[in-house]
């Protein structure tokens, strides 16, 4: 098949699944992946397998920017505003998802369960950490929520992906040793993994400051989004060639270019308007290439990486909550709005298939079929979080809580 007439039927059926999605309010993401699975192989098989490999360059313009997205929510100004709660707040959150994941399914895997393969329960056990913000955040804009569990929602979901890709960087350098069969080291497990995140922050830094100083010299919308562009594409090719982490370099270009760019409003503004047509594309891939004749290959680990995921992101923000002395109802909820998860949990995914080859297929189709129960039931969850929190007009809370004073 011609690739752009397969471009074209993947984003026909991306469209269209999500049309009929919105009838009964499901997100788009949720919608892309079904659209996708059924052209894909494992389906229909419009889109046919070996086409697949030849989409790698959209998937990976994809999660360029999709990083680059996280990136430009760390505003400075932003951060020093909001304190240190929230950052508290994510630690817990998201290392408590990866370490009770990893406890769960490396326990298996070490009592010799069937399925639970070392190197693959390590990667699934970063992936964890990772939360979809859009559709949470979609949650709180539909309901017009407001209150101290929204507040403290919005800043925990935008800091959440980074703590997970950093943990990404770790694991996955962990999780190739034992695909390797090489001994276990400390250069293997924390000195490369740090060489890798350092090395990324410092490009992606040098580059951001490279980024907004350029700018200054365009003056037209377009030519400051072929700019950055350009850059992310220059970025995505120099840590493919050193070996470094592209999301985590790219998500540090956004945060340099939206402290330090004059223009950074204009330039977010164009990329956002850039963005849905490749991101679209993206999910309508990942869906297409989920393998359904894998799933039952993976259905326990499927099962515990789902349920325990949620488990650790609720035990930790509620711990996280509690050592900060967030305001009760921030400790009894928030836990529960962070279930959902899409694009960059898929973007780690994607990276599974090339850099742990043998386990890569297994690892996808756990997140993606993990994608779409969470992005079914996330929002559903979020609202009646909310609701009980009696943050969405119209709705009480349970029980009338106030802070406790000191």
């Amino acid at each position: 098949m011609n690739t752009l007439l397969a471009l074209s039927i993947a984003i026909a059926a991306g469209l269209a699944v999500s049309r009929l999605a919105r009838l009964v309010r499901l997100p788009n993401v949720t919608a892309f992946l079904v659209g996708g699975l059924i052209i894909g192989p494992s389906v229909l098989g419009i889109l046919p397998g070996e086409m697949m490999d030849g989409f790698s360059v959209i998937t990976e313009a994809a999660l360029g920017f999709i990083a680059y997205s996280i990136g430009a929510e760390f505003k400075l100004s932003y951060l020093k505003r909001i304190g240190a709660k929230p950052l508290t707040i994510t630690a817990f959150e998201g290392l408590g998802a990866v370490i009770l994941v990893d406890i769960a399914l490396i326990g298996c895997s070490l009592a010799g369960v069937p399925g639970f393969d070392l190197p693959m329960c390590v990667a699934l056990g970063a992936i964890a950490a990772a939360t979809a913000p859009a559709a949470t955040l979609m949650v709180i804009r539909q309901y017009k929520a407001r209150g101290p569990v929204s507040e403290m929602l919005l800043p925990v979901v935008a800091m959440d992906d980074a703590l997970g890709l950093i943990a990404f960087a770790i694991s996955m350098n962990i999780a190739q040793t034992l695909q390797s069969g090489a001994a276990m080291t400390v250069q293997g497990m924390l000195l490369s993994p740090l060489l890798e995140i350092v090395g990324s922050v410092v490009l992606g830094a040098a580059l951001g400051l490279l980024l907004s100083l350029l700018a200054r010299f365009f003056r037209s919308r377009g030519n400051k989004l072929a700019l950055t562009i350009a850059f992310v594409f220059l970025a995505l090719a120099l840590c493919d060639l050193w070996g470094l982490s592209n999301l985590l370099c790219i998500m540090m270009i956004g945060a340099v270019m939206t402290n330090l760019c004059p223009a950074a409003s204009v330039i977010i503004e164009q990329t956002d308007r850039f963005t849905p047509p490749l991101f679209l594309l993206f999910f309508v891939i990942s869906g297409a290439e989920l393998d359904l004749s894998v799933l039952p290959t993976v259905g326990l680990v499927g099962a515990c990486y789902v349920l325990v995921r949620v488990v650790g992101k609720w035990l930790g923000a509620f711990l996280g909550s509690r050592v900060v002395n967030a305001h009760p109802n921030v400790q009894k909820y928030l836990g529960f709005t962070l279930i959902p998860q899409a694009g960059v949990a898929i973007g780690m995914a994607q990276l599974a298939l090339s850099r742990l080859p043998a386990y890569g297929s297994r690892i996808q189709a756990v997140v993606l079929a993990g994608t779409l129960i969470y992005e079914l039931v996330g929002p559903v969850i979020t609202k009646l979080a909310l609701s009980r929190a009696g943050e969405i007009p119209g709705s009480a809370p349970v029980q009338a809580v106030t802070p406790a004073k000191g």
